[in-house]
């Protein structure tokens, strides 16, 4: 037996950090021993962790970790990911790729360690949608100002509100004689890109919808007041195991929701909501809150 095929079967616990194209292996062995700290190229992942005995495997939560989780539990082994600010606190001294994947190493074994379930495909997808809604939506935003902006140089303004700038739209398309004839040319374009953002927008909303149709768990919760298709799915695509919470308060703290503490001494002080967790989640369920209470008031 090779050396190389003896040091792999004693590794127990391997730290990933996770890079384009080249990565970087910190394994040690059941009593914590440094077995190896090499680099992969991105071509030589699999097959090395092929050949690896089934172990646990930690990496932090960016972008393609769910991929390269779902690669590497194919070969058996236990794969766990975590949030980077929890890592953060596990990094010794200088900050490279090597001192990375020995801090995900450790941080992987700490039994009060917070772990990212491992999305499928499918809630993949699903998120990739809102994504690419919220990214439509901002632009639309960024047009309606942009329209906005260009049309006060000329005095003509309009009061607060996504609607009111449409009416802008509309005077442009209709060559009212409010605007001179010389700056409608220039002001067309941005109507144009406006409507075909409108049609897009409207077809992610149907997709949506239909996810939402489709989900056992998104159809119950769009029977929440102020819980419509958008956040259902959303919700449902980002939280597989709502058992992983052990209560309600648990929940708000993983969207950011709860306090911000910072106590001393016995003396309790409580701040701000942290606004720590997932940014989409949040705003989704605060606007459906204010919708509902506002409805209410009414």
């Amino acid at each position: 037996m090779e050396k190389t095929d003896i040091e792999l079967n004693a590794v127990v616990t391997v730290g990933l950090d996770l890079a384009k194209h080249v990565f970087q292996v910190h394994a040690v062995d059941a009593a914590g021993r440094v077995v190896m700290s090499r680099a992969l190229r991105r071509k030589d992942v699999l097959a090395f962790f092929e050949r690896l005995p089934s172990c646990l495997i930690g990496m932090e939560a960016c972008g393609s970790a769910h991929h390269w989780a779902r690669e590497l539990a194919r070969f058996g082994h236990d794969v766990r990911l975590m949030p980077p600010a929890y890592v953060k606190a596990y990094v010794r001294r200088q900050k490279n790729d090597a001192s990375d994947a020995a801090a995900i190493c450790e941080a992987v074994t700490r039994p009060s360690m917070r772990f990212v379930p491992v999305r499928s495909v499918e809630n993949q997808a699903a998120l990739m949608h809102h994504k690419v809604r919220e990214l439509l939506v901002a632009q639309r935003t960024q047009l309606l100002n942009a329209l906005r902006s260009h049309l006060a140089e000329i005095g003509i303004i309009a009061a607060q509100g996504p609607n009111n700038a449409r009416a802008l739209a509309v005077l442009i398309m209709e060559s009212n004689d409010m605007i001179p004839a010389i700056v409608r040319p220039a002001l067309l374009p941005v109507v144009r890109r406006l409507n075909e953002l409108d049609h897009e927008i409207g077809q992610s909303d149907q997709a949506i919808l239909a996810l939402a149709r489709a989900d056992d768990t998104a159809r119950r919760l769009m029977s929440v007041p102020g819980i419509g298709p958008v956040t259902a799915s959303a919700l449902a695509a980002s939280i597989q195991d709502i058992s992983a919470f052990s209560g309600p308060r648990e929940f708000a703290a993983f969207l950011g929701l709860t306090p911000r503490q910072s106590s001393s001494g016995g003396k309790e002080r409580l701040g701000r909501v942290s606004k720590m967790g997932n940014r989409y989640l949040r705003k989704l369920l605060v606007v459906g809150a204010h919708a509902v209470l506002f409805h209410r008031k009414r």
